[in-house]
């Protein structure tokens, strides 16, 4: 096991040059889609001539397109296990592990961290459900009564009690940012943060920069926040929308295994496209994204744009 905290960037170049070297075309985008109809049923049999993308408003040329089925999976489960999700560990880990068999074939590769005063990785990437299983057989409780105390590591007049963007962060950075193939983080959480080092706009620009597609699982305990406690489904909800991901909520009506059966079948029915931007400098602007269907009652899902930044050198 191994305690995550905010690494500074020698230590991420570190722990990046300890992994295997894969070399990508850095020149072109990736996106993964999904499409929905007027009834938010998914339509997983369009081809490449169904779709238009433009950056910053101008027409791009697909180079690359493939459906899920072609393309390896590595995805992240982040647990929330802070004070707020005490009663609902248990279900969580069943329902993860049940999640875990049925999505990882022979070519994917899962992860999983825990957060709450502190990130921890419980299992480095592997495609062993046994692996996997053992890691969430790991799930405490982490933080303070209520998340009022501060956690091991000092801040300043901070509370950490549930460190939900700094958890997408390093889950992005440390992580995924080095993988290729399809990339996705699902997070369990209500959704609050409380004492992240990491704002949410730098956890969704760690995810666009990794091409990661973040779901996000609102799942909270009214037993603990109240009929009308405190909600974090705007953090969610933006940090799902801008790299192309999607909140799922539990409910009375939805339960955590339906919402992982509707989570496996969108990421079963994703696209994949890839193209070669027309404007080809690396000047770490920020460009935005658009992906249109020649069928105008069709609903696209992707991110919303990417960093234009130039490949890291060794």
């Amino acid at each position: 096991m191994r305690i995550f905290t905010i690494l500074t960037a020698g230590t991420l170049l570190l722990a990046q040059d300890q992994l295997p070297t894969l070399k990508v075309d850095v020149d072109v985008v990736s996106i993964l889609a999904s499409v929905r109809d007027k009834k938010n049923a998914l339509i997983p049999n369009l081809k490449q001539e169904d779709f238009t993308v433009l950056e910053d408003g101008k027409p791009q040329t697909i180079k690359y397109f493939a459906k899920e089925t072609d393309l390896p999976l590595t995805s992240g489960l982040l647990v929330d296990v802070s004070r707020s999700q005490e009663n609902l560990i248990d279900i969580e880990r069943r329902a993860a592990s049940q999640f875990f068999s049925q999505v990882l074939r022979k070519k994917d590769l899962a992860f999983l961290i825990s957060f709450g005063e502190e990130c921890e990785l419980l299992q480095d990437f592997t495609g062993s459900q046994r692996l996997l299983t053992g890691g969430l057989g790991q799930l405490r409780v982490s933080g303070g009564a209520g998340g009022l105390h501060p956690g091991p590591v000092p801040t300043i007049s901070q509370a950490r009690g549930t460190v939900l963007f700094d958890a997408v962060f390093l889950a992005a950075s440390d992580k995924l940012k080095g993988e290729i193939g399809r990339k996705v983080i699902v997070v369990i959480t209500d959704g609050v943060d409380q004492g992240s080092r990491m704002s949410r706009s730098q956890a969704i620009e760690a995810a666009q920069k990794a091409d990661a597609v973040i779901y996000s699982i609102d799942y909270e305990d009214p037993r603990y926040h109240g009929m009308f406690g405190p909600s974090g489904d705007g953090d969610l909800r933006k940090m799902s929308d801008e790299t192309g991901g999607r909140v799922y909520r539990v409910d009375r009506k939805n339960t955590l295994d339906q919402v992982f059966k509707e989570l496996q079948e969108e990421m079963r029915s994703q696209y994949s496209i890839g193209y070669t931007p027309s404007n080809d400098v690396k000047d770490g602007a920020y460009r935005k994204l658009e992906i249109r269907t020649s069928n105008k009652d069709l609903k696209v899902q992707a991110r919303k744009g990417y960093y234009a930044v130039k490949p890291e050198t060794r």
